[in-house]
């Protein structure tokens, strides 16, 4: 059986559950499809709490996170559900030369901030400890409860007239003259267009217009943890989120981000250096020698944690080589993909972006989305200028 549709979204994580509720917005007609049900922790966007931050020096991702949260306050009202997504906590951001990039973006744009000595940021916020001048991001930083973000987003797009359709894998997703089929095992769904939201399975689903052009993409899974708080510890609703690039020479994998969700400690983890994974064969268990320095990083730079006390969390990353993002259309299809692990806080924003690529005419050139986030830029030549140092893209 085979259902026409205007649009099919592939993937109901919080990229898909974003386009779909983007284009419901403009009254179209949506079908989403999800191969898990909802609230599931298979892939990237469940659990309470992910950072939301604009400390980007890059425009591309600064004006894409600063509309990001209006956008994040629309979808709150829409949904009912009024500061329960996004709590602004305030960041801190320590480490790296780019940092003074990202201030002097913060300062072209208005975007609050200043500078803290590490004595000074010591005091405010004495679960942490610094080592030089700290960027503190007042007014535009904050924790994002993912489940709860995911929710808001289908419940909008359906309060809409959207369809999500959960437990639904999808076996292939093929263009041809006048539309797009998407294949699952209820039937073909024909779109117009579809947005393949799929995160660590965009590769197995991407047709292959769409494989010629996209880079390559490498899943980790990843492995953070929720630390108890000391019970001298300040609290949990006066602390940051932050993250730390350590001054070299330092002994740990990666730099290193961090927030407190008050049902759960405080969260810590290393960026994007999990071991590569097989999203479908996952072992969910950390690896004891990272898990390990995670802990001696608590024990050293978070003395408001307990390192002994400690719920490790699985995540994925699908990362890029230059760990930008794609946002492209080819024909029919638009592509959301390659988060590397500092998409989430992004979302609404990166939803109009697709709801835009989606409603151009098929036979354009696609005008929605900036050129670095372009499928098939990396045949092009380096990634622009302004790329942000790992420790700051989560």
């Amino acid at each position: 059986m085979t259902t026409r549709v205007d649009h099919v979204v592939v993937g109901g994580g919080v990229m898909g559950a974003a386009a779909a509720w983007q284009l419901a917005r403009r009254g179209r007609e949506v079908v989403l499809v999800e191969r898990f049900e909802p609230g599931h922790a298979r892939g990237a966007s469940h659990g309470t709490s992910r950072i939301y931050r604009t400390t980007y020096a890059a425009a591309e991702y600064l004006d894409l996170a600063r509309e990001a949260l209006g956008l994040w306050r629309e979808l709150e009202d829409e949904a009912g559900v009024p500061g329960e997504v996004l709590t602004l906590t305030g960041g801190v951001s320590q480490g790296g030369p780019e940092l003074r990039a990202v201030a002097d973006a913060f300062t072209a744009r208005g975007v609050p901030h200043a500078w803290v000595p590490a004595a000074e940021a010591a005091e405010r916020w004495p679960g942490l400890r610094f080592e030089g001048d700290v960027l503190h991001e007042p007014a535009t930083a904050g924790r994002l409860h993912a489940d709860r973000a995911v929710a808001a987003l289908l419940g909008a797009a359906t309060a809409r007239g959207a369809v999500a359709r959960h437990r639904t894998p999808v076996h292939r997703v093929e263009e041809h003259g006048d539309g797009v089929d998407v294949h699952t095992a209820d039937g073909v769904l024909r779109a117009r267009s579809v947005v393949l939201a799929a995160g660590a399975w965009t590769s197995a689903l991407a047709p292959g217009a769409v494989t010629g052009g996209l880079p390559p993409l490498v899943v980790t899974q990843e492995q953070p943890a929720h630390f108890g708080l000391r019970p001298d510890a300040a609290d949990a609703a006066s602390w940051p989120v932050f993250t730390h690039q350590p001054a070299l020479p330092h002994a740990w994998p990666s730099g290193t981000y961090g927030l407190v969700s008050p049902q759960d400690g405080v969260k810590v983890g290393f960026h994007g250096v999990g071991p590569v994974t097989d999203p479908d064969r996952r072992t969910f268990t950390p690896e004891p020698r990272q898990l390990a320095q995670l802990q001696e990083y608590v024990r050293r730079w978070v003395p408001g944690a307990d390192p002994e006390r400690l719920d490790p969390i699985s995540c994925t990353y699908t990362t890029t080589p230059d760990h930008d993002f794609v946002l492209d259309r080819r024909g029919r299809v638009v592509v959301a993909a390659g988060f590397s692990g500092h998409g989430f806080k992004f979302a609404p924003a990166v939803g109009r972006v697709l709801a835009d690529l989606a409603s151009e005419d098929p036979g354009s050139a696609p005008g929605a989305a900036p050129a670095r986030f372009a499928l098939g830029r990396l045949a092009a030549g380096p990634a622009p200028a302004g790329q942000p140092a790992a420790a700051a893209r989560t």
